[in-house]
């Protein structure tokens, strides 16, 4: 994590992942409220997908996310309860390269206060991969505003201290994406 500030925002380009099976485009409130947080914020929002609750096809966003130079934050809403077909965790786990432990912590005990012990049932995780910050959050609207309001409106902050992950994901290495995209294709055509 990184201690550097500025005193000026500097905005960071955020992805958002809705995971349902149920909602669409017109029912994704979660999704909405992210995306109106992000940018209220002062953030870019550089893309906005609602996919169903499929681990491969999480995966792919997602690696196709965490390799895009220009994006920094990936936030996703929906998929970390136990139903059976809740599988965000399983999904997104093995493609980070970095637990943010503290992330889920925190959500838990803020939404203790809200939901009283239901919050053990929350499987809200954060980490890091190719310097993507990757949140994941319950599908539910009021869970999505008690972590954009309690814990990521600061920490996607570069002016938030004493530390935030602004400069951390600021960082992310500069990829020739068609140099990339030609060499994995060579490879995978072997």
């Amino acid at each position: 994590m990184s201690s550097e500030r500025t005193s000026e925002l500097n905005p960071l380009n955020i992805a958002l992942l809705t995971i349902s099976d149920t909602r669409g485009p017109d029912e994704d409130s979660s999704g909405q409220f992210l995306e109106d947080s992000v940018l209220e914020a002062g953030h870019n929002l550089v893309s906005r997908r609602l996919l169903p609750d499929d681990v491969y096809l999480v995966r792919a966003i997602m690696s196709s996310w965490i390799a895009e130079p220009d994006v920094h934050v990936v936030i996703i809403t929906g998929g970390t309860g136990f139903h059976e077909r809740d599988s965000t965790p399983e999904a997104v786990a093995p493609l980070l390269d970095k637990f943010i432990e503290g992330f889920g912590e925190e959500f838990r005990r803020l939404s203790a206060s809200e939901i009283g012990t239901s919050t053990i049932q929350s499987r809200a995780f954060g980490g890091l991969a190719n310097h993507t910050a990757i949140f994941c959050l319950p599908g539910s609207t009021g869970a999505c505003r008690t972590g954009w309001n309690g814990i990521l409106s600061t920490q996607l902050d570069s002016r938030h201290g004493p530390c935030n992950f602004s400069a951390l994901v600021s960082r992310k290495p500069d990829r020739d994406t068609a140099r990339l995209q030609q060499t994995i294709g060579t490879r995978a055509a072997r």
